[in-house]
């Protein structure tokens, strides 16, 4: 199964958010807005962490992550059956309470008729009460009644009747399928992979560790089929059974050694101060499985026989990925055991945080494809500093994190609807190879549009010498005035303020039809552009602006020959247009 929805209320600075999930979750922007709340609130879910008092918003006394999980299988219908919608969709709270108490409850269809409402099945376990409701008949004849009586009988009568029945969907007040904690397990495997963490966490012979998860699971299929492995076991077994003092029958255990006997003897003897003690030496057992998992390293060769953990964090972290992609594999080949009626989902989820830390750009763009991949089978969710983890082509697994400065709340902005239509996507995305940076544009606090090169290059160095440059402001080249409307329409999805600067293109020298078609582009940017975002109009184009004579060639380096002269002087005209498009937001 998978998470579909998670709404989060009171968690840290998160205080009011719902937001909708791919298999692909990416969680950014700038840095202590909350992207890595995000990811501590769905660990709180799965009970990966425990909440603290800080954790409550503002001094809030309860706080709580619901999450909606859709894609259930077989198995995941018949543990969860009893809080499936009509869509095949279950609804669970986590709750969590000033001084350390939580619960988990989930969201039911329960029935109009209070007679048939679980929590309230404590009020008809009187037989005189039981036998006036509508479920009598499925009550046992005889004997006492009790909570569990009532409960079936309400079940099967509402199987029997379930369309003639009103429902009402909210939150169930008993626990969740009826435990205290179901956290770990039930929902499936969480993987959490901190931006620190050392290789060693992973490969340590620790149950829970990654590796030993895995190699557990290669040992114990060897072990079972390996008939030498089994004569083995049998004989470890035998020996063992040699140095019991008793045997199974409580008889004295004849071959024991003399040694451990006598040794039995000494050590008693020496403590008759103490009452008369007798000791008795048990000798446990060793796991042979155990055995085999024990002391195990691993060697990187590359050209030199070299311990993992002398190795870069680069490859230790790519180890990492590795262990994680692979323990995905081994838990979707596990043979499912049709006996069991309430078991642990298979469901596999992968949180990062930051995975991007200690690779170079160029194995972080493979590290997305992997994580793509990934997301095919499991649930991944990550948050992220680096443009090159996002792709345009993935733009419903984007989730920009911001904080309100006012309230210190955290919002979350997301684009679930089509952004494009028809063969709209495809000119956009023919855009990426003009400007392959444009995924910069998620991280930025404001974006300014331009028409193209020319633009790029001489808008950024002039602030810069007039002192009004922010690294936080990104600046895209459109390639040209008609494509600024692709990028208008993105950032108005995504709640990503901008100013969109073009030419008003209406030179002397063009005819009336050459000015019409630039009039109609400009209107097409002005009717786009939201409250989030502004325009800035050049006279005609950019060189006007700067005084320089139309038709020069190779523009864009003209234009920065002629800002870079000490005689240039910016006209009163550009400067304002220059620092509006600088401007705080």
């Amino acid at each position: 199964m998978k998470i579909n929805k998670v709404k989060i209320s009171n968690f840290r600075s998160i205080v009011d958010v719902e937001m909708s999930f791919e298999n692909l979750m990416m969680f950014i922007g700038q840095n202590n807005h909350g992207k890595s709340n995000m990811l501590y609130a769905i660990l709180f879910f799965f009970g990966e962490i425990k909440v603290e008092d800080l954790d409550f918003f503002n001094g809030t006394d309860e706080l709580f992550v619901e999450i909606e999980f859709s894609n259930l299988d077989d198995d995941d219908k018949i543990t969860f059956k009893k809080y499936l919608t009509s869509d095949n969709k279950i609804l669970v709270r986590k709750s969590a309470y000033k001084g350390g108490s939580f619960e988990y409850n989930g969201w039911i269809q329960n029935p109009s008729d209070e007679s048939l409402q679980e929590d309230k099945a404590t009020n008809y376990t009187k037989r005189d009460i039981a036998i006036e409701q509508v479920f009598s008949h499925f009550l046992p004849t005889s004997g006492r009644l009790n909570k569990d009586n009532i409960i079936n009988a309400q079940k099967k009568y509402i199987e029997e009747n379930y369309e003639s029945l009103s429902f009402n969907y909210e939150l169930e007040t008993i626990n969740f399928l009826g435990l205290k904690t179901v956290a770990q397990g039930i929902f499936g495997d969480i993987f959490f992979i901190p931006a620190v963490k050392s290789i060693n966490e992973d490969l340590s012979s620790t149950k829970t560790s990654i590796f030993t998860r895995l190699y557990s699971k290669v040992i114990d299929v060897i072990t079972e089929n390996d008939g030498n492995i089994n004569t083995i076991k049998g004989q470890v077994v035998k020996q063992f059974k040699k140095l019991k003092k008793y045997n199974e029958d409580d008889t004295k255990n004849e071959e024991r050694p003399s040694e451990l006997n006598t040794f039995e003897e000494k050590l008693s003897n020496n403590l008759k101060d103490w009452g008369g003690v007798n000791l008795e030496i048990e000798i446990i057992q060793p796991d042979i499985d155990d055995v085999f998992k024990s002391n195990v390293n691993i060697w990187v060769h590359d050209g030199v026989k070299t311990d993992i953990h002398r190795k870069g964090h680069g490859l230790q972290r790519a180890m990492t990925f590795s262990l994680i992609k692979t323990l995905s594999e081994s838990i979707r080949s596990e043979p499912i055991n049709t006996q069991i009626q309430r078991r642990a989902s298979k469901s596999s989820y992968f949180i990062f945080e930051e995975p991007e830390l200690y690779l170079h750009p160029q194995a972080q763009r493979s590290l997305l494809n992997s994580l793509v991949n990934l997301s095919s089978e499991s649930q991944v969710i990550l948050c992220t500093h680096s443009s090159s983890l996002i792709s345009l082509d993935n733009y419903k697994s984007i989730a920009i994190v911001r904080k309100n400065q006012e309230t210190n709340k955290t919002i979350i902005s997301q684009c679930q609807e089509e952004l494009f239509q028809g063969t709209e996507k495809q000119k956009f995305n023919l855009l990426s190879w003009i400007n392959p940076d444009r995924a910069e544009l998620f991280f930025a606090k404001k974006i300014i549009l331009v028409e193209g090169a020319t633009e790029k290059l001489v808008i950024p160095f002039l602030a810069n010498k007039m002192n009004i440059f922010r690294f936080d402001y990104t600046l895209i080249d459109c390639a040209s005035k008609d494509n600024i409307p692709y990028y208008i329409n993105l950032l108005n999805k995504f709640s990503i303020p901008y100013i969109a600067v073009y030419d008003k293109d209406n030179q002397e020298r063009k005819n009336t039809q050459a000015r019409n078609i630039a009039d109609r582009s400009s209107r097409k940017i002005e009717n786009l552009i939201s409250d989030i975002g502004e325009s800035m109009i050049l006279i005609n184009d950019i060189e006007e602006e700067l005084g320089m004579p139309t038709g020069t060639s190779s523009k864009p380096y003209e234009a920065l020959q002629e800002i870079n002269q000490d005689s240039f002087e910016i006209t009163s005209s550009f400067d304002e247009k220059l620092r509006i498009i600088y401007s705080e937001i």
